[in-house]
């Protein structure tokens, strides 16, 4: 976790400097209510659930699932598409479109761990375990 927060800080930070903004500052961009944090709660979950189920049939492909998710996430949320507690704070150290404001961070926190515990529990709904062999001591 720790390692994930500061590389989204100093990637926010690296853009604020390329495009000659201020590297230290926080975001005004207003960010709440109900629908952004719905929205949030959907993208996670959507998000992991993507993750959980390209990991069990072709782990090779989670991280082009994974870019195309989000891609796809931030055109349909309404709050953009956060999806990662890394990528909220960092957001809100800038003070661009992407932005969000500190007050508004914890309630896309807990949209967003609300989110992760129901595509935990949908996922093993979902992609229920499968035997490490095939019938007759194969392997997978």
């Amino acid at each position: 976790m720790f390692v994930q927060l500061s590389g989204a800080v100093l990637g926010v930070w690296a853009a604020n400097y390329m495009f000659e903004l201020p590297i230290l500052m926080t975001s005004r961009h207003l960010r709440t209510g109900g629908a952004q944090w719905a929205s949030e709660a959907l993208a996670t979950g959507g998000l992991l659930a993507v993750i959980f189920g390209v990991a069990r049939s072709r782990p090779g492909s989670v991280p082009y699932a994974v870019g195309a998710y989000i891609t796809a996430a931030y055109w349909f949320t309404s709050s953009t598409s956060f999806a990662n507690p890394a990528v909220t704070i960092a957001r809100a150290l800038t003070d661009t479109f992407a932005g969000i404001r500190p007050q508004d961070v914890p309630g896309f926190l807990l949209a967003q761990a609300l989110g992760a515990l129901i595509a935990i529990f949908l996922s093993g709904w979902l992609f229920p375990s499968v035997p490490k062999t095939r019938p007759g001591g194969e392997g997978r």
